[in-house]
């Protein structure tokens, strides 16, 4: 390809033109190409199909109740900010959807058009057009329509209402193929599926983000506080096209031409960020394939100085390998993130909204021992290299001691990290003795029930799929391990419950619940251990069938 962007070659194929570049019919060729992507997809199987008309029914169903309540907005005080602020997180959606959701939209990926003859223009009409097509933009078609229906009045606002619509939704889809042209060697790569797992986190972080911005509103008594921020995001395309709108149709013409101007020159610079991006991508070679002229031979591993701070032996090998898992496997680090993230927001959020307490806590003490109900999951088929080494009980209790303690290590600081943080938010330091206690009894009851579920049920983690958490057919198993967990470890705390209890209502000192709570939780763990190692050392064939699965 040459630096403009063409694929120079020699005859080119049918319907080239006399450059030997294919030009004409692109457009209705990549349409038939995106039906024909969507048709085969949903040919792999028939989970894959029924999850697909699910959700496009739940889309059409949403989308249809979203347009008739925009267009029963029409009159209300409150429209044009809830409008423009809804703009806004639409285009915000598509802007980083590429990032989490690379393996969404197999035509995300322009690199796998490097050797068609093919100018950038026309590729990117066909692109743009081709874009157009699924339950995505359906969604923001209707929203777009809805929207700009829901502030229009007049005969000067319909008119401004449709170039704004058309803005709109082709703002939100450039916006998306350009972050995804310029982030193509993050998507296609390792770090890129690190993202893909991470969605999750993001979903969970806004979620929390979402609630906390719902109770103020409700706290303050409805949207007309937003208005100070719709009056900033009126000029921010393409939110700013569902501005013109509104101001045409209040009459103030001067600035709504204005608005629409704003939101066709950002839909013009997306285009030409686009063009570029896909002429570098097309013309320049992939500098992952190409050997470094200098520098050094090779870095030191990532995890060099975790080797040197643990002693030698089983133990410190088998701890090493449990974090490298958590810190390179990107499923794994994704529940672990996700684990960390929503056990800090969930206790800190409510604490910040004066509806907290210490207590709260001890969810991010639950959500990382749930972490343990799968130990072996997510080493698959290598997990023969585990069971080749285990031949007695002691074997087995010495992998799974060190598995506990590589868990020990994140869990422990944690814990109190998020009850200290807790505590100085709602600045109740009395209780912070007790709750410690009982975090670290629940966590030593839920390590306990994690390492014998793992032993007696164990089930694979899919390496392919982002969202695929368990094999097929192994779903019973994943649901079995975590109800049991839950439910011998929530028994296992019981006395400890009752002993808080008891302290409260006599008027004895609670701070007595640290050192017993960090003794009980101890001693539940190293039952557990004993339980799990002989089960473990019993069913080596069955979890290596099991974990191989995926």
């Amino acid at each position: 390809m040459s630096t403009d962007g063409v694929v120079s070659g020699g005859a080119g194929p049918a319907g080239a033109g006399p450059d030997g570049t294919v030009s004409a019919g692109l457009t209705p060729l990549f349409v038939r190409l995106k039906l024909a992507l969507l048709k085969n997809g949903l040919r792999q199987s028939s989970g894959r199909k029924a999850a697909f008309v699910v959700t496009a029914v739940l889309v059409l169903l949403f989308s249809a109740l979203q347009l008739v309540a925009l267009i029963a907005m029409r009159g209300q005080s409150f429209a044009p900010t809830l409008t423009l602020l809804m703009a806004l997180v639409v285009a915000l959606g598509w802007t980083f959807m590429p990032l989490f959701f690379p393996s969404g939209d197999e035509t995300l990926d322009p690199s796998r058009l490097v050797m068609l003859p093919l100018r950038p223009r026309p590729l990117i009409r066909a692109l743009l057009v081709a874009s157009l097509v699924g339950i995505g933009p359906l969604f923001t078609v209707c929203l777009a329509v809805g929207s700009v229906l829901a502030v229009a009045h007049g005969f000067a606002g319909v008119v401004v209402a449709v170039l704004a619509a058309v803005l709109t939704v082709l703002t939100c889809v450039a916006l998306s193929r350009t972050v995804a042209t310029a982030n193509v060697r993050l998507l296609t790569s390792r770090r890129g599926r690190d993202l893909a797992v991470l969605s999750g986190l993001v979903v969970a972080v806004g979620i929390q983000f979402v609630n906390f911005g719902w109770q103020r509103l409700s706290n303050s008594g409805g949207l007309s506080v937003l208005d100070p921020v719709a009056d900033v995001v009126q000029w921010i395309p393409p939110a700013s096209a569902v501005g013109a709108v509104h101001s045409v149709s209040e009459g103030a013409y001067g600035r709504g031409i204005a608005q629409l101007l704003i939101a066709a020159v950002a839909l013009a610079a997306l285009l030409w960020a686009w063009e570029r991006g896909l002429v570098k991508l097309m013309t320049a070679p992939d500098g992952s394939t190409i050997q470094a002229a200098s520098g050094p031979a090779r870095k030191e591993s990532s995890a060099g100085w975790l080797a040197r701070l643990l002693p030698d032996g089983r133990t410190a090998a088998t701890a090493q390998r449990v974090l490298r898992y958590i810190w390179r496997d990107p499923k794994t680090k994704g529940a672990w993130i996700t684990a960390l993230a929503i056990g800090l927001i969930v206790p800190v959020f409510n604490a910040l909204q004066g509806t907290g307490s210490v207590y709260l806590a001890c969810m991010a003490t639950g959500m990382l021992g749930m972490q343990t109900f799968n130990q072996f999951g997510t080493d698959t088929s290598a997990f023969w290299m585990v069971a080749t080494t285990i031949s007695t009980t002691r074997d087995a209790y010495e992998e799974l001691r060190a598995r506990l303690l590589a868990l020990l290590a994140i869990t422990v600081p944690y814990t109190v990290l998020v009850t200290a943080v807790t505590a100085a938010i709602v600045d109740d330091w009395a209780v912070l003795p007790e709750v410690l206690g009982l975090a670290f009894a629940l966590l030593g009851a839920l390590l306990a029930a994690g390492m014998v579920a793992s032993a007696r049920y164990p089930y694979s983690v899919p390496q392919g799929g982002a969202y695929k958490n368990v094999a097929p057919g192994q779903g019973s198993l994943a649901w079995m391990s975590l109800a049991v967990g839950l439910l011998v470890s929530t028994v296992a705390c019981a006395p400890l419950i009752g002993l808080t209890v008891w302290l409260h209502v006599a008027g004895h000192a609670t701070w007595l619940l640290l050192p017993v709570g960090a003794a009980y939780g101890l001693l539940i763990a190293w039952l557990g251990l004993k339980a799990a190692a002989p089960r473990t050392a019993a069913r080596l064939p069955e979890i290596l069938a099991a974990v191989s699965k995926g």
